[in-house]
């Protein structure tokens, strides 16, 4: 038998005035207040304290815009990981202007110019700490020049401490581990970028990025699935400017292809790139191989065989 609405809103409210009901264990007195600047539960009769270090959960200070939320904020910045003492310690701004927005005299101009100085030599405590902190950059520099998001950027700051702690870069150079990290992160959050590319914006080879990617890939564990070359297809027809229609034929291109085992053992890219001049050949949106295999950093070479096994295993006569 169900119980009416009112029914259940008294038990309701019953339990709620038992689990606020609180009662002194040394004198039995239900005299108990809140001392909320000591964040203390305490007995109002013996003085006995309840519980500390309560959490104030009363309501914020109201705020309309950004700059009254980050006036009213109690808290920093979040913890990251692309910083080496992950963003707790502070920085003195490069403003040179006053708590009231005025400029500083030039005296004090270069009173700040020394303490920031100083203030970035003590963040580093060690040379393993400044290394981090180059390789951190390095990172950021390298996804920044990449376009890809902060999410990934992230991953790979994690990705080179778990190396850095596993001992992995003796023997190898910072900016090659920092680079390998990168572009395992880039793969792991399903946002692939290709060697050609990752190397484009790296201060090392292709062939050390991935020596250095497959060694640490391997220590770490990170189990990396193959690249679809599906996750390629939009931004590649975004560069060349073909249509939704060219990007979703060559998905279809590349799903049935990849069904008839065409795909093993074959580059990502150039499966991708061959897939979408198949598309721009049937969608009349023609482009030139050469215009293809330019975004897709591949050969032209590399488009002709894999289209001509792609159209021949679509049923598709040229």
């Amino acid at each position: 038998m169900e119980r009416s609405r009112p029914q259940r809103q008294r038990e309701q409210e019953t339990e709620q005035t038992d689990e606020e009901a609180v009662v002194c264990p040394e004198c039995d007195s239900e005299e108990i207040v809140t001392d909320a600047d000591q964040g203390e539960l305490v007995c109002d009769d013996c003085g006995l304290v309840l519980d500390e270090r309560q959490i104030d959960r009363g309501p914020e200070w109201r705020a309309f815009n950004h700059s009254e939320r980050q006036s009213k904020s109690r808290v920093g910045a979040p913890i990251t990981e692309t910083m080496h003492d992950r963003g707790l310690t502070t920085t003195i701004d490069w403003k040179d202007k006053d708590a009231y927005g005025r400029s500083l005299s030039s005296e004090k101009r270069s009173q700040m110019h020394r303490l920031r100085k100083w203030q970035e030599r003590i963040r580093t405590k060690d040379a393993g700490e400044r290394n981090l902190q180059f390789a951190l950059s390095e990172i950021d520099r390298m996804a920044s020049a990449l376009g890809v998001p902060r999410s990934v950027r992230e991953v790979a700051s994690v990705i080179y401490r778990r190396a850095l702690n596993e001992d992995l870069i003796r023997g190898r150079s910072i900016e090659g581990v920092a680079t390998s990290a990168l572009y395992a992160a880039c793969r792991k959050e399903g946002i692939p970028r290709s060697l050609e590319e990752i190397s484009e914006v790296s201060r090392v080879d292709r062939k050390e990025i991935g020596r250095t990617y497959r060694y640490i890939s391997q220590e770490l564990g990170l189990e990396m699935k193959p690249v679809d070359p599906k996750k390629y297809v939009p931004r590649f027809c975004s560069e060349l400017e073909l249509s939704k229609e060219v990007q979703s034929k060559a998905d279809e291109i590349i799903e049935t292809t990849a069904e008839k085992g065409l795909l093993s053992g074959k580059s990502p890219t150039g499966f991708a790139a061959a897939a979408i001049y198949a598309a721009s050949l049937l969608c009349n949106e023609k482009k030139t191989q050469r215009e293809v295999a330019d975004v897709a950093q591949v050969t032209e070479v590399t488009i002709r065989n894999r289209y001509q096994e792609q159209i021949e295993a679509m049923g598709i006569h040229s």
